[in-house]
């Protein structure tokens, strides 16, 4: 019952084969048999999730309605506030923070019935994509667990992998959701800003950081979409798309369908030959799906100099204030770079912003998606905080080997991560799937019909089984 998908758990339920106790049941005994073994649930609250278990049973039994994801259990990442729930940032200074509201996103979750689990581990107020952090430890890669699980939300998608829970939420500023995602052989959604509206949020108008879904399957994924989309009078960017677009089916024919593949995005994210040697395989799926696809890549300039600078200009605003003594060096530097921006800087930023979206609109005129690595690497060692060389190349810093995924959310697009295959030593590798603006449902359609072909996502780690 663990590796069965969230929508056939829904169905099971509400066809009475299964209670939602049963099921909660089952997904406790793989956290106590898996946990341990990759450090992905950090705080679990096993007796108040069979408690809302129950009373998912009597309200089902009663006919009351029930919301889209009734029964599921869920374990929530630590970034996001949980009524209740020992909610930390992955940071000594909130390791006895416990919020009394739910943010947006857990709100409409627990409409929706989810059964909360716990909470997901993160690298401290999720800065870098490792995760790791000196409440916790690390999250373990269940495919190797010498190696990283990646991040930010790395235990959401290593609790996934397996089978502690059957969908996830998750944020994604610079690869959040998409980097675990390839790490871990699940899918993750970086919606178009706005899709999924955040609140609280201290810059509502900011675009850079989104949140999103992460399971094992994309029908999974837009199962999720389906009730954690649609507008919110709280966030003023939030699009009136209703959330229950994604719940339509995704089947869809990809012949004559226009695809770009950029190996390395123009030149501005080299990977690792092993990363390219298993994502061009990937890639030919898509002519045999009858596709035309051509090498060809949107002109990014300018698109590292916009995250980079909007990213550092957040990070000071969000943590600015907190004692850099209890910080790791990462982040304070990175509230630094924020500190030393001045108005011109921002005002920068933003015109090139707007350069680079015009440019990349043009570019989705003449093809329907775009293809490239999710990572640049493939799972690194545990040990390390960032590879320091990919493909030859020195890093510049802790941020450059995700370039891959951050010149992507500097674009705005919606960008799917899903599995693409697997390195000869069993290592897994994400496909980034990259639509127009705003084009979320046909990004899902476009990885469903690459994950039906492929089956790249019915491959589970051995500790899981």
């Amino acid at each position: 019952m663990q590796f069965t998908s969230a929508r056939e758990l829904v169905r099971l339920m509400r066809s009475g084969e299964v209670s939602a106790r049963e099921v909660t049941e089952a997904h406790l005994a793989q956290i106590e048999r898996t946990n341990a073994k990759v450090n992905a649930i950090v705080t679990l609250v096993a007796e108040r999730a069979l408690e809302q278990a129950a009373a998912a049973d009597e309200r089902l039994a009663s006919g009351a309605e029930t919301g889209p994801l009734h029964g599921l259990p869920v374990a929530h990442k630590d970034t996001h506030e949980t009524a209740g729930i020992l909610t930390t940032w992955g940071s000594p200074i909130l390791a006895d923070n416990v919020p009394r509201r739910d943010e947006l996103i857990i709100e409409r979750m627990k409409a929706a019935g989810v059964v909360t689990l716990g909470k997901t581990n993160v690298p401290e107020f999720a800065a870098g994509s490792h995760t790791f952090n000196t409440l916790f430890g690390a999250t373990l890669n269940p495919y190797d667990t010498e190696r990283s699980a990646g991040g930010s939300s790395g235990g959401a998608a290593a609790a996934l992998a397996c089978g502690m829970h059957p969908i996830a939420d998750g944020s994604d500023m610079g690869g959040s959701l998409r980097n675990p995602a390839s790490f871990c052989n699940v899918a993750g959604l970086r919606p178009s800003p706005g899709r999924v509206p955040s609140w609280p949020a201290r810059a509502a108008w900011a675009t850079m950081g989104v949140q999103g879904p992460m399971a094992r399957t994309v029908g999974d994924l837009a199962l999720m979409l389906s009730v954690i989309a649609g507008p919110d009078p709280r966030s003023p960017i939030a699009l009136e798309t209703p959330g229950g677009t994604f719940a339509r089916p995704l089947d869809r024919d990809l012949r004559g369908l226009r695809v770009a593949w950029a190996p390395d995005l123009g030149g501005r994210a080299h990977a690792d030959p092993a990363v390219i040697e298993v994502l061009e395989r990937a890639v030919k799926v898509f002519s045999e799906l009858g596709c035309v696809v051509e090498e060809a890549c949107p002109d990014l300039r300018g698109a590292d100099e916009v995250f980079r600078t909007l990213r550092a200009w957040q990070f000071e605003l969000a943590l600015g204030s907190l004692p850099a003594d209890k910080l790791k060096k990462s982040l304070t530097d990175n509230i630094e770079v924020g500190r030393s921006l001045t108005g011109p800087d921002i005002a920068r930023a933003e015109v090139l912003h707007t350069a680079l979206f015009h440019r990349v609109r043009k570019f989705f005129e003449r093809y329907d998606v775009l293809l490239a690595p999710v990572s640049q690497v493939v799972p690194f060692a545990t040990a390390l905080e960032y590879p320091a060389e990919v493909a030859g190349r020195q890093m510049l810093d802790y941020l450059e080997w995700m370039a891959s995924a951050y010149l992507i959310s500097a674009t705005g697009c919606p960008a799917l991560s899903v599995p693409g295959g697997f390195t000869p030593g069993g290592l897994p590798v994400g496909l980034q799937i990259v639509g127009p603006h705003r084009a979320d449902f046909a990004v899902l359609q476009i990885g469903h019909a690459f994950e039906e072909a492929t089956h790249h996502a019915d491959r589970r780690p051995a500790l899981a089984e």
